[in-house]
C-alpha cells in the first residue's frame, strides 16, 4: 500500500489496553483532570473500549469465543453509549440541577439505564472473561488474572465505591489480556 503499514491487530488490541487503563486512572482521580472542559476520563475511554474490539480477532474461533466476541461487541457498543451520555452529563459544567434531573431521566427510562449504565458496559468485560477462559487449562494465571480482575472492576465500582481498588482491578485485567496476547512471546523470552 505505498510504504503505509497498517496496525495488526495484536498493536489495536494493545492500544485498547492502553488507553482503557488510562481512563481509569482518570476515573479514579489517581490521574489529576487536565482541564474542566474536556472529560479525558471518558475520551480515553471511548477510544479503548473501540480498540478493545479488536480482541474479537486475536483469538482462535471456538464456539466459546464466539459468544465472548458478540459479548464483547456489544459491551463495546455499551460503553460507546455510556461515554456519550456521560459527555452529555459533563456538558452541564457545574450545574448540578441540570446533571440532577438528566439522571433521574436516564435512571427512569429502562431503554437507556440498562443497555449503557448497569449491565450494558459489564458484557465488555465478561466478553472478554469469556475469551480468557478458553485459556484456563495451557494459560491458567493469565486467564484467571482477567476473569478476576473483571469481576473485581465491577465489584469495586458499583459495590465498593473505591477508586484505588477499581485502578488495580482493571491493572490485573489488562495485564492477564496482554499476557495472553502476547503468550508466545512471553513463553520464549521466559526460556532464553
Amino acid at each position: 500500500m505505498n510504504g503505509i503499514k497498517i496496525m495488526n491487530t495484536k498493536q489495536r488490541c494493545l492500544i485498547g489496553l492502553v488507553f482503557f487503563l488510562i481512563s481509569y486512572l482518570f476515573f479514579s482521580k489517581l490521574l489529576p483532570s487536565l482541564s474542566e472542559s474536556i472529560d479525558f476520563a471518558h475520551c480515553f475511554n471511548l477510544i479503548g473500549a473501540c480498540f478493545l474490539l479488536s480482541f474479537n480477532d486475536a483469538f482462535p474461533k471456538t464456539k466459546m469465543n464466539k459468544v465472548g466476541s458478540v459479548l464483547t461487541t456489544l459491551g463495546v457498543v455499551a460503553h460507546i453509549g455510556l461515554c456519550t451520555i456521560d459527555f452529555i452529563m459533563s456538558s452541564y459544567g457545574n450545574n448540578e440541577i441540570e446533571k440532577a434531573e438528566l439522571s433521574q431521566h436516564i435512571s427512569n427510562s429502562p431503554l437507556l439505564f440498562y443497555p449503557f449504565i448497569a449491565v450494558g458496559p459489564s458484557l465488555l468485560f465478561l466478553g472478554l472473561a469469556l475469551h480468557a477462559f478458553t485459556f484456563i487449562k495451557t494459560e491458567t494465571l493469565k486467564s484467571l488474572m482477567v476473569i478476576i480482575g473483571a469481576v473485581a472492576v465491577g465489584v469495586s465500582f458499583f459495590a465498593l465505591k473505591n477508586g484505588v481498588l477499581m485502578v488495580l482491578s482493571c491493572a490485573v485485567f489488562v495485564l492477564g489480556l496482554g499476557l495472553l496476547l502476547y503468550k508466545n512471546q512471553t513463553e520464549k523470552l521466559l526460556n532464553k
